[in-house]
């Protein structure tokens, strides 16, 4: 296999294609989660649990900050090098088992419900910023084989501060979706 596009590669054309591979990556983690055999009683179970904790939260004003926190946290932990990628990988086939729980609960094919999913801003925040993260726990790990870690810490709190503002954009999107019932 020839890398020469990757050898003649800028740095910065590097950390966007490494991007674009984890991106890739995430999306089809996230579709094979959804494809997890599930029976309708515990989609149904899944799916009365989530609606009300959207209830729960959206009544007390706090769902935007829950849903901003929450998604911060596990893009938090993408970062950290080598553990960061599973830990990635883990939450996001668990968001396709649940976006594959909601098309059995509402009686939507599977199709319907990721067409509909990535037709918002909202997935397209969200899947950069984790891809951004857990290419940049790449880039940290190989950097630290490297001994070439400060700059790379830097270049890290960027990312970090990139992606907290994606998912805080998302966050208000999202929550702006659920409230006029999106």
């Amino acid at each position: 296999m020839n890398f020469d596009f990757w050898m003649k590669a800028s740095p910065r054309r590097k950390r966007i294609l490494s991007t674009v591979a984890v991106l890739v990556v995430a999306l089809v983690v996230t579709v094979a989660g959804s494809f997890m055999p599930i029976d309708a009683q515990r989609a149904e179970q899944i799916n009365d649990e989530l609606n009300q904790t959207v209830d729960s939260l959206s009544a007390n004003g706090a769902l935007m900050q829950y849903i901003f926190g929450n998604n911060f946290f596990i893009c938090l932990l993408m970062f950290v090098p080598v553990v960061g990628p599973l830990l990635g990988c883990y939450a996001l086939f668990n968001t396709g088992t649940v976006v594959g729980a909601i098309a059995v609960a509402e009686g939507y094919p599977l199709i319907i419900a990721f067409v509909a999913l990535f037709l918002t801003p909202v997935a397209w925040l969200e899947f950069a910023a984790y891809s951004v993260s857990m290419g940049e726990s790449v880039w940290l790990f190989r950097r630290i084989l490297q001994g070439r870690f400060k700059h790379e810490f830097r270049n890290a709190c960027f990312f970090v501060t990139v992606c907290a503002v994606l998912l805080l954009v998302g966050a208000v999107i999202e929550t702006a979706l659920l409230s006029i019932g999106v």
